[in-house]
């Protein structure tokens, strides 16, 4: 039996990602009432052969996911009961999920696995000995399916507790084709690409870009692929790591190169401080579009797909985020960790079916999702050919880091009205001082890490 529950009624805000930790840098019998049937893949003999009967066992599970994102998960949560007859229970705690599971921890009711964004996070439950490190089947399928690299995401102080069962490639421009055929332009390659493509668009009556301020994470990952493209990956994760100031030289520089874009007229749709991203979404890809271009994840796709007025790969396309000063194609990645609290029989299991192939071939069909799982057939499993090339962007680019303010200390960048969050959510209300918001980040830097 699957029980959706979710926590609260929340608008749908969808995942913002993924999270690391401080210390690690990423380096190159069934009733279910209402839900919808899903096909099974043809590797499904392979999670039969290495799941157990669960039957009278019970898993819960917490995440982020909600509206159609958490359809989707449970399609994947619904096939785990048809092959173990285990009970599962799904609870979404949207973008404060850690303030959730820090609350059924602190009254001693953990959930059994919960997959959260923050690696940062991640390694503070290890360090308090909250999390489970896997091991058997759960570990195999983790090591057998995941690149190394991916692998040391989920490892602190040398043991595997966790590996990314959703990814997202966090440096994509979307934009309307309608758009840019209407002003004369086509997507760019390089930041002064960018800037030219923006005026053009803007002088045919059309503002260029939707921002959505509103929910802070979206200032976060502007910042975060300006100043990979501006600093490189050595210093990005020195930043990350808070090694280095934010005060440093290549903060303020990503940050004036930000203010430019910010306030150039017509560049910006106004109220962007208020805008959410679901609403984005819409202003771009709605029935009244009133900007061409909104630069998120690949999860937007699946509120395109959602809204049904423009198809992804037709009307909506995307270009990766544009070089700056000659920098290599870079991504910068996000996801959700798969953790276990409780060291159960049926968690283990849950885990080991959610490392394998076919619980990521559920969700990659119905859309909105890319995954790092190597035995993932992508020919086969994501819906369409821009899917396809998000995920080879994610897999293959020439510099790839883990989102930054995702592998920071909750209080700085990890939570609603994070430090960072807050900071440069101010910065695109008005940008007119960059050294001012690079002393603010640093004196926040100081408070908020001080809790690693």
């Amino acid at each position: 039996m699957l029980n959706i529950q979710p926590v609260a009624d929340r608008s749908w805000q969808p995942t913002r990602g993924s999270r690391l930790p401080p210390v690690a840098a990423l380096v190159v019998g069934l009733a279910l009432v209402g839900c919808r049937a899903v096909a099974l893949p043809p590797n499904s003999a392979w999670d039969a052969h290495h799941l157990p009967d669960l039957t009278g066992a019970s898993v819960e599970v917490i995440g982020e996911w909600s509206g159609t994102e958490q359809a989707a998960f449970t399609d994947v949560l619904h096939r785990f009961t048809a092959l173990t007859h285990a009970k599962v229970t799904y609870d979404s705690g949207g973008n404060d999920i850690n303030v959730l599971i820090n609350s059924r921890l602190a009254g001693g009711r953990p959930p059994d696995v919960a997959l959260i964004p923050e690696i940062g996070v991640a390694a503070q439950y290890a360090g308090r000995g909250a999390i489970e490190p896997l091991a058997g089947p759960a570990a195999g399928a983790v090591r057998a399916n995941f690149s190394p690299a991916w692998q040391q995401l989920g490892t602190f102080d040398g043991k595997l507790y966790g590996f990314f069962y959703k990814v997202a490639n966090k440096s994509t421009v979307w934009y309307r084709t309608d758009a840019l055929a209407a002003a004369g332009v086509v997507p760019p390659d390089t930041w002064d690409q960018f800037l030219t493509v923006s005026a053009t668009v803007a002088d045919s009556g059309t503002t260029a870009m939707a921002l959505p301020a509103a929910d802070g994470w979206p200032a976060t990952d502007w910042f975060e692929n300006i100043y990979l493209r501006v600093a490189g990956v050595y210093r990005y994760n020195q930043l990350t790591q808070h090694r280095i100031p934010w005060t440093d030289p290549t903060v303020v520089e990503a940050l004036r190169i930000w203010a430019d874009y910010l306030t150039r007229p017509g560049f910006v749709e106004r109220g962007a401080t208020q805008l959410t991203f679901t609403q984005s979404v819409a202003d771009v890809f709605g029935s009244a579009p009133k900007a061409a271009m909104l630069y998120e994840g690949d999860f937007v796709a699946g509120e395109i797909r959602k809204s049904g007025v423009v198809p992804v790969g037709g009307g909506a396309r995307f270009f990766p985020f544009p070089s700056i000063n000659g920098s290599p194609p870079s991504v910068v990645a996000g996801g959700d960790l798969a953790l276990m609290f409780n060291d159960s029989t049926a968690a283990q299991a849950l885990m080991t079916y959610l490392a394998g192939p076919e619980a990521a071939a559920i969700w990659a069909r119905e859309g909105g999702f890319v995954s790092a799982n190597l035995k993932l057939d992508a020919a086969s499993a994501y819906p369409d050919r821009t899917t396809r090339a998000v995920a080879d962007a994610l897999l293959h680019p020439t510099q790839l880091v883990y989102d930054q303010s995702d592998q920071s200390p909750q209080a700085f960048g990890g939570q609603t009205a994070a430090s960072e969050w807050s900071i440069l959510t101010d910065f695109v209300r008005d940008p007119s001082d960059p050294e001012r918001t690079a002393a603010r980040l640093e004196a926040a830097a100081i408070e908020d890490y001080r809790s690693l």
